[in-house]
């Protein structure tokens, strides 16, 4: 196991943070607003606290509050103390120091690693410009040294051809790759805390493994104390010491997180660890099964076993996309997103497509909607060809097929009312008027379980997973056959995903839906799927039924995937050398590069490998 103790240099010592009694008002239309009451915990040498809650619980608002940012988002600290241990000059009270002592402090001495890297990183520098600025103005470096130095960082995260990237721009790089810049930035000066906001939200299951044993390393390396934001249980199992629970601006439980875990007291600590899908809770179940949550009466759980009807055929589909380049923008290259790719969908079934960032799902998800044009293959639902549709044909045929994006924020309109929203579709198509299009909008509401009150409200008023609710209700208004659901709740709180999640399944269990469900967590993929896909590099590496994927991982990439996959229990943590993951080949080939067609072999009942070369 991962030694997590703090270093018996630092066993004893005084916190190097101390929060006592933290009180942060926001002013609102509706007056003053508490964003957290009366918080009280303190961070030791070389600990890693976690601070988890779902979505306006305010362990961020406490991370901004220590940087002293909070000002600057329209917070105002109204109480309490922030005690920090600086390494000259001892214990002071950061919320009454002024900002032009903040300014030494942030970056130096407390480092913060931001939840999205692409707003944390300045597009129009380079990134060693953005490196070399801390070192250079907090460690007086020159130059030379500060280059130096700001490769080896880049080297320690990780990143290959660290030479090449420093004169990149953040755009340049992959999103994983742009959160490996942000830890070295905050990794810079050394610093005796690090605030790490959600910092593996947004990547997928192996670099998220890649990054938390690099942060357990520098720690146990250098002795820096760890104030870690998360939402997801199963990376507090593998980085904490300790756990904070807050809900609502309060902190309702604390303890060492083998306690936590085993022995939680609060029933709101409860009910969260209920919420988290387990790799292996699924193992020997033939269907889906809704899962259990503290709380909400959902009956006996009732397992979804679809039917033997084929509702969705794909042979062979391949898309590629050009690179333009030269004077004239010419092709001068192509990616490869989806190679040669051939699956099937029955009704009332879950088909899973799961893989890294760059490996094609999402673009395999668009292209059977015709919402990118694929190259070349057959896309048959319920017996009609869709590559061969005029684009009137197309759209008349969409009313069977619906899409829930991953960002419901951006894919709903700010300017319209959730009723009309849902409504559009409807209109649109011209299924129904008048009073029966009233009581089926209300009637959609009360699917996804949202109030009616809701319909005259607009999107900014709702959090995410009421919005991911407005986005089901309104992919269902045209009573689909199948529905693709693109990462449909990889930004939701665990709870909140959970329900999503249940009442997405239920919605199958009782209209018959199918799924094309594309994600990089594969916890959620084993309680949803029937089927599972595993992409990489444009290809299915592996492909059969979940319990033949997950119970008996045959491609080596499937089986790397598999062992990158935190699980929520602090006794089973991963050790780094066990991650030995390879650097991903670039999907970008020459107009020259002639692709080999995809081969399978068969290993299982419903169980198919890849057998031509997928670089890995």
């Amino acid at each position: 196991m991962l030694d997590h103790s703090p270093s018996p240099d630092t066993a004893g010592k005084a916190p190097i943070a101390r929060i006592e009694n933290l009180r942060v008002s926001f002013q609102t239309k509706d007056g003053e607003v508490f964003g957290v009451d009366d918080v009280s915990f303190s961070i030791n040498p070389g600990e890693t606290v976690c601070i988890v809650g779902e979505s306006g619980s305010g362990k961020s608002v406490s991370s901004l509050s220590l940087m002293r940012l909070v000002e600057f988002g329209g917070g105002r600290i109204a109480g309490g103390h922030l005690f920090f241990d600086r390494s000259k000059g001892g214990e002071m009270d950061i919320a009454a120091a002024d900002q032009s002592l903040m300014r030494t402090i942030r970056g130096n001495e407390i480092g913060m690693i931001f939840q999205e890297p692409m707003t944390a990183l300045n597009p129009v520098f380079t990134i060693g410009r953005q490196l070399t600025e801390g070192l250079r103005l907090h460690m007086d470096l020159d130059k030379e040294a500060a280059n130096k130095r700001a490769v080896e960082l880049l080297r320690e995260v990780r990143i290959p051809e660290p030479e090449r990237r420093m004169k990149q721009y953040p755009h340049e790089l992959s999103g994983g790759m742009r959160q490996r810049v942000v830890i070295a930035m905050a990794l810079a000066c050394k610093p005796r805390l690090l605030i790490a906001d959600e910092p593996t939200t947004a990547l997928d299951v192996t670099i998220q493994a890649e990054i938390l044993a690099l942060m357990n390393r520098l720690k146990r390396e250098t002795g820096t104390a760890v104030m870690f934001i998360t939402h997801d249980m199963a990376v507090v199992a593998q980085m904490a010491d300790r756990v904070v629970v807050m809900f609502r601006g309060n902190k309702v439980e604390e303890g060492p997180v083998a306690e936590i875990f085993s022995n939680p007291t609060h029933d709101y600590t409860k009910a969260l660890l209920a919420a988290v899908p387990k790799l292996g809770e699924m193992k020997g179940k033939s269907a889906p099964e809704p899962m259990k949550l503290l709380g909400v009466d959902s009956g006996a759980v009732k397992p979804i076993p679809g039917t033997d009807q084929l509702l969705l055929e794909v042979k062979n589909l391949t898309t590629r996309f050009p690179v333009k380049g030269g004077f004239f923008r010419r092709t001068v290259a192509q990616v490869h997103a989806v190679e040669d790719i051939s699956f099937s969908i029955n009704k009332g079934q879950t088909l899973s497509l799961v893989g890294e960032s760059g490996c094609g799902k999402s673009s395999a998800g668009r292209s059977i909607l015709r919402l990118v044009e694929p190259m070349s293959g057959e896309v048959r639902l319920d017996g009609k060809d869709i590559m061969a549709l005029n684009q009137r044909d197309l759209r008349r045929a969409r009313a069977d097929m619906q899409m829930i994006f991953q960002d419901p924020f951006a894919s709903l309109n700010p300017q319209m009312m959730l009723r009309d929203q849902v409504a559009e579709p409807m209109w649109n198509y011209a299924t129904v008027r008048g009073k029966e299009m009233e009581d089926r909008i209300a009637m959609l509401f009360d699917r996804v379980h949202l109030p009616r009150s809701f319909m005259r409200r607009y999107p900014h008023e709702l959090s995410g997973g009421q919005r991911q609710r407005v986005a089901i209700a309104r992919a269902l208004a045209l009573n689909p056959k199948l529905i693709v659901a693109d990462e449909a709740v990889s930004a939701l709180d665990v709870s909140v995903q959970a329900q999503v999640l249940n009442l997405m399944m239920e919605l199958q269990s009782e209209l018959g839906l199918s799924f094309l469900f594309i994600s990089h967590d594969m916890a959620v993929v084993e309680r949803v799927s029937h089927r599972v896909g595993v992409m990489y590099l444009g290809r299915i590496v592996e492909i059969g039924s979940r319990q033949a994927v997950f119970e008996d991982p045959r491609h080596p990439y499937t089986q790397a995937l598999m062992k990158a996959v935190p699980i929520a229990d602090p006794d089973r943590r991963k050790l780094e050398h066990e991650l030995n993951f390879k650097p991903i080949p670039s999907p970008i080939h020459g107009l020259d590069y002639t692709a080999q067609p995809s081969e399978y072999q068969q290993v299982g009942d419903d169980h198919y490998i890849l057998t031509t070369d997928s670089g890995y």
